[in-house]
């Protein structure tokens, strides 16, 4: 099989499309200036929209940047936490589906939407974690949370494929 056989291939051509916008997404936002532009800002954000849900909860709360406070536990978000990586993912693997452009538009905006939804989910449960069970923090933080927010941003991007991005075939009679 040459190279221009295996090009045919859709799923080799999935896999390189998906493999080449992975690395240069991961390249991109590894940049400085990016990180300062784009990462550190939203990262400031979602410990904003974080500290105001914990707010609604009760909670006596202070965001200072990336920071959450409060006179039961404080929790900083790093670029890592802030369901970036997740969404990358995410994206790299929708944009290098053969679907059709609002298929692809979609899925970015709603995969983005719902990735940013457990990911604050996991934050407000970590935070209660580091109050209730703080000896659970460190495992639940890395070997649960990450697993569980990356899990769910490649089964999200498997049901996208399967609902709205793989053609329907027709049923023969």
């Amino acid at each position: 099989m040459n190279v221009g056989q295996l090009w045919e291939r859709p799923e080799t051509r999935f896999l390189i499309l998906f493999l080449a916008i992975l690395g240069i997404s991961f390249t991109v936002v590894a940049l400085k200036p990016v990180d300062q532009a784009f990462v550190l800002p939203f990262t400031t954000l979602v410990a904003k929209i974080s500290g105001h849900l914990l707010v609604l909860f009760g909670e006596e709360m202070t965001v200072n940047g990336c920071q959450l406070t409060s006179p039961r536990f404080a929790v900083t978000i790093y670029n890592g936490c802030n369901g970036l990586i997740t969404s990358l993912i995410f994206i790299s693997g929708v944009l290098a589906f053969p679907a059709r452009w609002p298929a692809k538009i979609f899925g970015v905006l709603g995969g983005l939407l719902a990735i940013q939804a457990i990911n604050l989910v996991r934050i407000i449960s970590l935070f209660y974690i580091g109050i209730f069970l703080p000896d659970l923090f460190n495992s639940s933080h890395i070997f649960i949370w990450q697993s569980i927010v990356i899990l769910f941003g490649v089964g999200l991007w498997m049901l996208w494929a399967d609902r709205f991005a793989s053609p329907r075939t027709q049923k023969k009679d």
